[in-house]
């Protein structure tokens, strides 16, 4: 086993100290869990600010995907009304609900969606938060004072940014803009011409 470094040995003496008889979550032998950045409580909060989501807050959607994902990226999709429920919608528009939430998700560019058949939602593609977050941030839609925390909050973890990441991916993978791959609506006007 590796010896602790200063500030873990000083966290081990306060659990044992303080919280010794309690079952503490420490991830450590643990299965069923999933790995996220540090950042995403922010995230989480840009996704339900109103500049995002407007009324319909997809952040308990977001989470529970990420939570569905295996270290691919991707998901391969179970039924709606599971997916829905573990997202915490009930009742009779629970799924509409979700649907909703998806597409609010896959219209800011944090997730791509697939449709198989006439399940809508077949396999969906978690894009990396800094590169949707950045996305946002290219088109003007992210507050200041949010993305300076955010930014201090990626330099306290360590999480590397958006630039630093590109960095890293060859030239030929670079994350360019994408336009949404929503497609909208038809308006009454054009369906009838």
């Amino acid at each position: 086993m590796a010896e602790k470094s200063g500030v873990a040995k000083r966290r081990e003496d306060i659990k044992l100290q303080h919280f010794g008889t309690e079952d503490l979550w420490t991830g450590e032998g643990e299965k069923g869990w999933f790995s996220l950045p540090r950042s995403l409580p922010l995230v989480l909060a840009l996704l339900s600010s109103k500049e995002i989501s407007k009324k319909h807050d997809p952040s308990f959607v977001y989470l529970e995907l990420l939570s569905r994902q295996r270290g691919e990226g991707v998901i391969e999709m179970a039924h709606e009304e599971e997916h829905a429920f573990a997202a915490g919608y009930v009742g009779t528009r629970a799924v509409r609900t979700w649907q909703e939430r998806m597409k609010i998700l896959e219209e800011n560019g944090f997730i791509r969606t697939l449709q198989v058949g006439i399940q809508r939602y077949r396999y969906v593609a978690i894009i990396h938060p800094t590169t949707a977050v950045q996305r946002l941030r290219d088109q003007k839609r992210v507050d200041e004072n949010w993305w300076n925390a955010y930014l201090a909050n990626k330099r306290e973890s360590k999480e590397p940014t958006f630039e630093q990441r590109q960095k890293k991916v060859p030239s030929a993978k670079k994350v360019i803009p994408m336009p949404s791959t929503v497609k909208k609506k038809a308006t009454a006007k054009s369906a009838t011409r």
